[in-house]
């Protein structure tokens, strides 16, 4: 009994001695140190003697390389102009296919979005015309704007009249989607 209470006190006594000097913001021993603790540079600060090249121009911010698109975000090229609205109705076409999914996923991004003002049935009677707080919130099947998918990602990309740009809270997906739910009410309105 004595020699396990005195083995036990040698085992908690080492334990003891190794960890009293150990302190977890200073390890003992570190292999490239600088993956432990980065050199801290503040933006827009000069910078010299920087190891592995440096940095161009002395100058720590950097303009990203050229010809690199943002995370998340695909470039549209069509501008925000009469003629590019023109261009994108006669020319651009959507990449998705007409399903199920796709529809159901239109539908209600639409019911999110859309039918406020457009009304559910694409009849331009949502419930913010209803109150007249915008009025002239044209029809989907109405002969002189004839929409086209192009027209229709268009508008949801950048706004038009009173209808401001939907890009910030749609992805290019869901653009799409929402563009194949406002055809089929627009082929329902007939």
């Amino acid at each position: 009994m004595i020699k396990n209470l005195i083995k036990i006190g040698v085992v908690f006594g080492a334990a003891l001695l190794m960890t009293s000097c150990f302190n977890k913001s200073q390890p003992n021993y570190q292999y490239f140190p600088n993956m432990y603790a980065p050199v801290g540079y503040e933006a827009y600060q000069e910078v010299d003697g920087v190891p592995f090249g440096g940095f161009e121009g002395k100058m720590e911010a950097q303009l990203p390389a050229e010809g690199s698109v943002k995370r998340g975000w695909m470039p549209y090229e069509y501008e925000n102009t009469n003629e590019g609205y023109d261009a994108a109705k006669a020319e651009l076409r959507s990449p998705l296919l007409t399903t199920e999914e796709n529809m159901a996923t239109g539908k209600e991004l639409y019911g999110i979005y859309c039918a406020v003002c457009h009304g559910n049935k694409g009849d331009g009677n949502g419930i913010l015309a209803q109150r007249e707080k915008f009025l002239g919130i044209p029809k989907y099947n109405d002969p002189a704007r004839a929409i086209t998918e192009g027209s229709i990602y268009h508008v949801i990309m950048y706004g038009k009249n009173n209808m401001g740009s939907h890009a910030s809270q749609l992805d290019t997906q869901e653009r799409w989607q929402v563009v194949q739910h406002v055809l089929k009410l627009k082929a329902d309105l007939k």
